[in-house]
């Protein structure tokens, strides 16, 4: 007779302890690191359910699962569960499933119509290969599935009510993990883009002064090459600052940085995973600092750029980690 695991009230679970409801409604409205660990518990009927969760960066969503053999058939129902809760990163799932000691579910149990069909076939064999002696008990009750627990015995989905509860208590302190390493990481985001912002803004200011720089420089040389007539050489001297001027021009690359802090702080805002979002905006970031590093051509804004690169190499560092 096979045991049918009833739904029935908890004897022990965790979130007894630590009410994290609150947390879970609202929790989705902040920023959260792809590392965390959760621990969830519930014993029901003689039988005591473990969930354990881990989660490390990847770029991608995938959950890894490692269940009893009896809880396979529940894989599909877990992995829903975490993915409604965890949108980036490798997430670990450990279901253990065991026996409470004393209670009469830990009995074991016998599948005689198995053994029968495994001794008949053996001593077939034996006559057939024209071997002498008889089949031991020992030898058919190591065979597959004759001597069975009440938990291989039992329907998984009958499982399913205690795991849910053991496998949202774990959930819930996997985020709260992931939410509480997400607070730093949004702080250290936020100061890397206020540095940028600054070095920005000074960039700003001594931009027009390396158009003027480069025409007094100009204006020295020719004096230095003896020519006194400058009326002589003002449209060609004219020409050339206009052409340096459009050449090393950063007007475009300073707007669009601008509109890039913007969008940083837009996503600050927002209540899905922006992981992906701030990946993408530091490879935007790169490219407008590597274009303006090219273009000046001024030692004060390439120290600028010096300091944007090396913020930004912290800020894409950082968002790697963010889901």
């Amino acid at each position: 007779m096979s045991l049918r695991y009833q739904p029935g009230p908890e004897v022990s679970i965790l979130a007894n302890r630590f009410d994290f409801s609150p947390v879970l409604s609202h929790i989705s409205a902040h920023m959260k690191s792809m590392t965390g660990y959760g621990w969830g518990e519930c014993s029901r009927n003689g039988f005591k359910v473990t969930v354990e969760l881990s989660s490390v960066n990847r770029k991608q969503s995938e959950v890894s699962m490692n269940l009893a053999r009896e809880l396979e058939v529940l894989e599909a129902q877990i992995r829903d569960e975490i993915n409604q809760r965890v949108a980036r990163g490798r997430v670990t799932a450990r279901v253990s499933l065991h026996a409470i000691e004393g209670k009469e579910a830990a009995r074991a149990h016998i599948n005689r119509a198995l053994a029968k069909a495994y001794a008949r076939e053996l001593e077939r064999l034996a006559k057939e290969l024209k071997l002498s002696g008889t089949v031991s008990l020992d030898l058919i009750m190591r065979a597959p599935g004759v001597l069975q627990s009440n938990e291989e015995m039992a329907d998984a989905e009958h499982f399913w009510p205690g795991i849910e509860k053991a496998l949202r208590q774990a959930l819930v302190m996997l985020v709260g993990v992931r939410q509480r390493e997400g607070a730093e990481l949004r702080k250290d985001l936020c100061k890397r883009i206020a540095i940028m912002r600054q070095a920005v803004g000074r960039i700003q200011k001594q931009a027009p002064e390396v158009q003027k720089r480069y025409r007094d420089q100009l204006v020295e040389r020719i004096k230095s090459a003896g020519l006194k007539d400058l009326a002589v050489e003002e449209d060609r001297l004219l020409k050339e600052v206009v052409y340096f001027a459009d050449r090393s021009d950063i007007t475009e690359e300073l707007t669009r940085l601008a509109s890039h802090f913007q969008q940083f702080d837009d996503c600050l805002k927002k209540g899905e995973p922006v992981g992906r979002m701030l990946d993408f905006l530091a490879q935007e970031m790169n490219r407008e600092i590597n274009t303006i590093g090219s273009k000046a051509n001024d030692s004060a804004i390439s120290r600028e750029v010096v300091v944007l690169k090396a913020e930004l190499e912290k800020f894409r560092e950082q968002a790697q980690n963010v889901e």
